[in-house]
């Protein structure tokens, strides 16, 4: 069966030939341009159309036998549709009186979305749980980082107070012995002091006498 009598074929069902011809031109124009932007496109029931990939490779002439290096390039690929499959295979009859590829389920057709659409969609939920997860981890080095800075700088103030406190008590220690030697050395000189301070009535004493020698002297 070629278009011409594809058209033929469903030219009754869609009021007539012209409308028949615009509607197979419509589905085929969809297709092709869907796969061709590297959309799938998925009939219930019939199979899906598609775009892949193929990589360079080496492949034989049938008619030489000899090696050619074949260029990377895309193809479209068709996969049947399981319920096209088991009519093919013969494992199920094809209805009489109802088309033989099942109606989509009501709702599908005017609130379905693309693949594009749901890749976006998937590829934009994995950046936000990206981001997320990013957004947690400098979170948590953040808190790290804060709490390292705040022990190292307890630890520091802890230091200049350990050393602050060894100089001033290093300062204090020689003031102390100062202040004791200044303390022993005043004990010492009191009991000289005095010795002094009572020995001093003696020079009096002799004094006297001589004055009184001195006396009896001229009277004589």
């Amino acid at each position: 069966m070629n278009k011409a009598q594809l058209v033929e074929a469903i030219a009754d069902k869609v009021g007539g030939r012209q409308q028949a011809a615009d509607a197979v031109d419509a589905v085929l124009d969809a297709i092709v341009r869907a796969v061709v932007a590297g959309d799938r496109v998925s009939v219930t029931g019939f199979g899906s159309f598609e775009k892949v990939d193929r990589p360079a490779r080496y492949a034989r002439n049938p008619q030489t036998g000899e090696r050619v290096r074949v260029k990377k390039t895309s193809v479209p690929r068709f996969r049947a549709g399981q319920g096209f499959k088991d009519l093919v295979a013969g494992s199920k009859k094809l209805p009489k009186n109802d088309v033989a590829v099942k109606k989509a389920p009501k709702g599908s057709l005017s609130g379905g979305t693309s693949t594009r659409t749901t890749v976006k969609k998937a590829a934009a939920k994995k950046a936000t749980t990206a981001k997320k997860a990013t957004a947690k981890k400098t979170a948590a080095v953040k808190k790290t980082t804060a709490a390292k800075t705040t022990a190292a700088k307890k630890t520091t103030a802890k230091k200049a107070t350990a050393k602050k406190t060894t100089a001033t008590a290093k300062k204090a220690a020689p003031a102390k012995k100062t202040a004791t030697a200044k303390k022993a050395t005043a004990k010492k000189t009191a009991p000289a002091k005095k010795a002094v301070a009572k020995k001093a009535p003696a020079k009096k004493t002799t004094a006297r006498k001589t004055t009184a020698k001195k006396a009896t002297a001229r009277k004589k």
